[in-house]
């Protein structure tokens, strides 16, 4: 989006501006418009050349790259232990379900840290941060690979836990403070990559344990990866944070909202001297980080108002279908696989039940290609549409998936409770895996669009939800299964409920902008839209 005009940078201009309805923008191309797709990007960037939405692709990219690659760090760390739950219940005399919940308290505590971090990076910025939360998770690391007893286990797996919570929301952040709408899709499907490829730390754990090694190395080797970018994200991750400056002027031949409620995303006219545009910050100045207090952000004010975000539809689409997706698939297969194939007629051995990771690896890999595709399809719809934009034109790419996750559920059942080929346990989880990547990206992009929020608070409604619907189904799946059978709890149970949460998905692609213009004319929304600092950043 940024271009090299001889010396000098070319900054974007654009004169897209959002209508009465959170979620439908005007992209016509105006003269002297910066356009993608054939269309003129949103949100309105500033005429400096230090506005994050100004800076190259390549900068950009690289930044977003880094933070997702700590999502995938520590969503394997997380979940990579699960191969050592019959392990620990001999090592530390307990049971398997004890043993468990050194994945499920973990969890709890990836969710929850969001409620502090996340304020926090709103208050004195990203940057500083993600690099303090880097060494709170390293030193868990150090302390697990250290542990002596169940008790310390447990603490340390919560300090890491926590430490690296923030990872599930900066990623989204960024790609809400530096990319344009049109390049949402995408650019969230880098950071699900990340968080889908995280599910495979049981792999890892598992090969480490085929070559004979202690369950302490699979930590050692979190801790160097972890110590490794934090040295990359201390020379890469520029603070993000910026406050642009509502424009003064209108489109021409229109006016601004009479209500005077909605923030609106204006022109930026190339008015601006080029005198008065500040230079680029140099690489020495873009490693400081310290300096940012917004003394506007009320710290407490914004933990309070996030629980407010459950009672919104397309936040609340985000909070079921990570929770349950996580909760009933991930967490499903990474417990019940293990001690299904480790027993008769499979005969496994301990070393390698963690290799259903694949299964999730391939089904991850094959959705890949399909990253772009609701930029794509929104980007068609869009022209066909004279240039409005409505939130739910993403949304279409999801319906051929919709279906194959519950089928996917319901063969990993069938498989278990009928002791069938090996190859059908991965068939199902790679099917599930496969339909989750498109609705963990594009549920996501779609709230994100829909809403006028304050994105901080809104991913931390995010996060606690999912996390906690994810840690009660999670807390006791083992013995809900093993009481009520493979088929009835995952091909039944836990199927329909998948397949409630993906009929969601025609609800909003049918009253989608009705339920948007409903919520935007309530008192909960004005609230929200009160809290909003940036301009046309939603």
């Amino acid at each position: 989006m940024v271009a090299e005009t001889g010396a000098k940078r070319h900054l974007v201009h654009s004169h897209a501006r959002e209508g009465d309805i959170p979620g439908t923008v005007d992209l016509s191309v105006k003269e002297g418009d910066d356009s993608a797709y054939g269309q003129a990007l949103y949100p309105v960037p500033a005429e400096d050349p230090n506005d994050p939405l100004q800076w190259s692709v390549a900068r950009k990219t690289l930044i977003l790259v880094v933070c997702s690659l700590y999502s995938f760090l520590s969503n394997s760390s997380l979940l990579g232990p699960s191969v050592y739950i019959g392990i620990y219940a001999e090592e530390f005399g307990i049971t398997p379900t004890t043993a468990s919940n050194l994945i499920s308290y973990a969890n709890l505590a990836f969710g929850f840290g969001s409620l502090l971090l996340v304020p926090l990076y709103h208050k004195i910025g990203r940057r500083p941060v993600m690099l303090g939360s880097l060494i709170l998770y390293c030193a868990g690391l150090i302390g697990c690979s250290q542990a002596k007893s169940y008790e310390v286990l447990m603490a340390m797996r919560v300090i890491h836990a926590f430490g690296s919570s923030v990872c599930e929301a900066l990623p989204v952040q960024l790609v809400n403070d530096i990319f344009f709408l049109h390049e949402r899709g995408k650019r969230l499907g880098i950071y699900t990559v990340c968080l889908c490829f995280g599910s495979t730390g049981p792999l890892f754990a598992g090969y480490m344990l085929n070559g004979g090694y202690s369950w302490r190395l699979f930590f050692y080797v979190e801790f160097a990866f972890g110590a490794a970018l934090f040295l990359l994200a201390f020379f890469v991750v520029e603070e993000t944070a910026y406050h642009r400056r509502k424009p003064s002027t209108t489109p021409p031949n229109e006016t601004a909202s009479a209500d005077g409620e909605k923030p609106e995303a204006g022109v930026v006219e190339s008015t601006t001297p080029v005198e008065d545009i500040p230079p680029r910050k140099t690489f020495t100045q873009t490693l400081k980080f310290w300096g940012v207090w917004e003394k506007d952000s009320d710290f407490f004010m914004m933990i309070v108002r996030s629980f407010t975000y459950f009672v919104v539809p397309h936040v609340f689409w985000v909070i079921t279908t990570y929770g349950i997706y996580i909760g009933l698939g991930a967490l499903a297969f990474n417990y019940t696989f293990p001690l299904k194939i480790t027993a008769p007629p499979y005969n496994w051995s301990q070393l390698n039940s963690g290799l259903i990771a694949l299964a999730s690896f391939i089904g991850y890999l094959l959705a890949i290609p399909f990253t772009s595709s609701s930029d794509r399809l929104a980007a068609y719809l869009t022209r066909k549409n004279n240039g409005i934009r409505e939130a739910e034109m993403r949304l279409g790419v999801m319906l051929p998936v919709m279906l194959l996750a519950p089928a996917g559920l319901i063969l990993f059942g069938f498989a278990a409770e009928k002791n069938l080929h090996w190859i059908s346990y991965f068939i199902g989880v790679a099917m599930n895996q496969f339909c989750s990547y498109f609705f963990f990206t594009f549920t996501l992009a779609y709230a994100i669009d829909s809403y006028t929020a304050n994105i901080s608070e809104m991913l931390i409604a995010m996060n606690l939800g999912k996390q906690a619907i994810s840690f009660g189904m999670g807390l006791d799946l083992l013995d809900w299964v093993l009481q009520h059978g493979y088929a009835v709890m995952i091909a039944g149970v836990f199927g329909g409920i998948v397949l409630a949460n993906n009929l969601a998905l025609v609800v909003f692609m049918l009253w989608g902008k009705r339920i948007r213009g409903y919520m935007a004319k309530t008192w909960l929304a004005k609230v929200h839209r009160e809290s909003v600092r940036e301009v046309a950043t939603h």
